[in-house]
């Protein structure tokens, strides 16, 4: 079959329904897509018939799935053994760099911090043989979880061919470029993802720093070494930067922000004599660039100084307001103090001759926990658990069910049977750094019947059921499904929580357990 004939709604593997192309390479078409066994959406890949790289572009998703780094965008399945042979990926709800740049460059830390965690995905990847090789704006995203994702790892390679002879330096020029961008708002090598190209000079883009103010070393440097390697012995010292790994290790000593999203305050305007929406650079403002006067560059620093001078007013505006509703507040608590003191003297002169048997009310109050008690205990490590140890049960992406994302999910291996013939259960064990008090357990599973027992314990080390008993005694068992806060019958102690599946619901012919999120509470 071919996938130029495939239409939206076509559904594959009985769960992934293709709902709008995205884009097409080759005879390689992206959809947006919906998982309707988890009811989440999915990116699925789709390859037309004799497609020439099909079977390298599925093991590179295999591949990808097993790095442990939650940046790199994960991969749920992958099947070239089908009529329609497909990859199903992550699908990353949130701003590209190209959208964040919208209002203009970000300041340098946010810039810094943003790039450093996308060049550590990277690198990471390079450490289990998998490359990119097309950075752009738009496979780095800042998702609507609060996370940085890297998009298209592997996948993209592999659809290219991989037959790069250099693919460390084209990736660490890559990364150059995401930086450049951030710092500057242009796409060193012209047009991309919606940025005007740089300007040139004589040796082709001009260095971030004498495009934009403020940009300091050794930022400006790094960038230049990585982006612009014909420029390294001319106008930087210090030799170009030929992989992620040297990228990161030169973006170890910068200072960077967590890289929130730019706002309008944020955002350095374009440079005077530029289009954005062009990229044409005016000859007068290139040729003053060119005798280093940087003239343009000193008049666009002038409006962010003017924002923080807004930002400052609206401080202390807000300072204000705050110190008024603190007094108004103040007053209503002497009020509120004033009445319930009243009403008690009235109450008491009103029972002086009863038994002084005390307000059960009250007494009911004081010896009842509160839910606010409950503390959310940390997480320190987590992993998939199987006391056969055949299987790794994913361990790799069992980060994902505590990241603070239920769009992000950890997964069993996939099973014949429920549970009970191939083994008693499988399961996602927390560390929770020390022995605590766990009194309940908040889990966030698929809309499927799952059987559950919450274990507590100080050792992990299990290799039978005897041992899984003695070690991490149940605390808590029944069914569970969807979003469900699991009150334990007696507070547990121990260092670790195992999340311990007894019976798994079915998937696509196999059986499998999954959580999206979990969290433990307790003192």
């Amino acid at each position: 079959m071919s996938t130029f004939l495939i239409e939206p709604g076509a559904k594959l593997a009985n769960r992934y329904r293709l709902d709008t192309v995205v884009s097409e390479t080759g005879g390689a078409t992206r959809w947006k897509a919906t998982d309707e066994t988890l009811a989440r959406p999915v990116a699925v890949w789709t390859f037309a018939e004799g497609f020439p790289r099909t079977s390298e572009v599925v093991r590179a998703a295999r591949a990808t799935s097993r790095i442990p780094d939650a940046r790199v965008t994960q991969v749920f399945d992958a099947d070239d053994t089908t009529p329609v042979p497909y990859v199903v990926e992550e699908w990353v709800i949130g701003s590209s760099l190209a959208e964040l740049l919208a209002q203009g460059p970000m300041e340098p830390e946010r810039a810094a911090g943003l790039v450093a965690e996308a060049a550590e995905a990277i690198a990471a990847a390079h450490a289990g043989g998998l490359h990119h090789l097309c950075l752009t704006p738009g496979k780095l995203m800042w998702s609507s979880g609060g996370a940085v994702k890297v998009t298209g790892i592997g996948v993209d390679a592999a659809l290219l061919g991989n037959n790069v002879p250099q693919p460390a330096a084209v990736d660490a020029q890559g990364l150059g470029n995401l930086l450049y961008a951030a710092l500057t708002g242009y796409w060193p090598g012209g047009p991309q993802s919606g940025l005007p190209g740089a300007p040139q000079g004589p040796m082709g883009p001009y260095p971030p720093g004498q495009l934009r103010q403020g940009v300091g070393e050794p930022l400006a440097s790094i960038t230049t070494r990585a982006a612009l390697p014909q420029l390294v012995g001319q106008m930087v010292p210090g030799p170009a930067i030929t992989s992620p790994a040297d990228f990161c290790a030169a973006m170890a000593e910068v200072p960077r922000l967590i890289p929130l999203p730019v706002s309008p305050a944020e955002s350095a305007p374009p440079e005077p004599g530029t289009s954005r929406r062009t990229g044409e650079f005016d000859a007068t403002n290139n040729q003053r660039r060119t005798s280093r006067t940087a003239s343009a560059p000193a008049r666009a620093s002038a409006r962010p100084a003017a924002s923080r001078m807004d930002q400052r007013a609206a401080t202390s505006r807000e300072g204000s307001l705050s110190t008024k509703r603190v007094l108004v507040g103040a007053m209503a608590v002497v009020l509120f103090v004033a009445v319930v003191v009243g009403a008690w003297s009235f109450g008491s002169m009103m029972n002086s001759g009863t038994d002084g048997e005390a307000d059960p009310s009250v007494s009911a109050t004081e010896d009842t926990p509160e839910e606010s008690d409950l503390n959310v205990l940390d997480i320190t490590g987590s992993d998939g658990f199987d006391p056969l140890g055949d299987n790794s049960e994913h361990g790799q992406n069992a980060p994902l069910a505590h990241d603070g994302d239920p769009g992000t999910a950890w997964n069993t291996e996939g099973y014949n049977d429920p549970m009970g013939t191939e083994k008693s259960g499988v399961g996602l064990i927390l560390d929770l750094g020390a022995s605590q008090e766990v009194h309940e357990v908040d889990l966030t599973l698929p809309q499927q019947d799952y059987g559950v027992q919450i274990r507590v314990g100080d050792s992990d080390s299990v290799s039978d059921d005897a041992s899984l008993d003695a070690n991490l005694p149940s605390a808590w068992e029944g069914q569970v499904s969807g979003e469900q806060t699991i009150t334990l019958d007696e507070a547990a102690t121990g260092q670790f929580v195992l999340i311990w599946f007894t019976d798994l619901p079915s998937d696509d012919g196999r059986f499998r357990g999954t959580i999206n999120e979990v969290e433990v509470r307790g003192t």
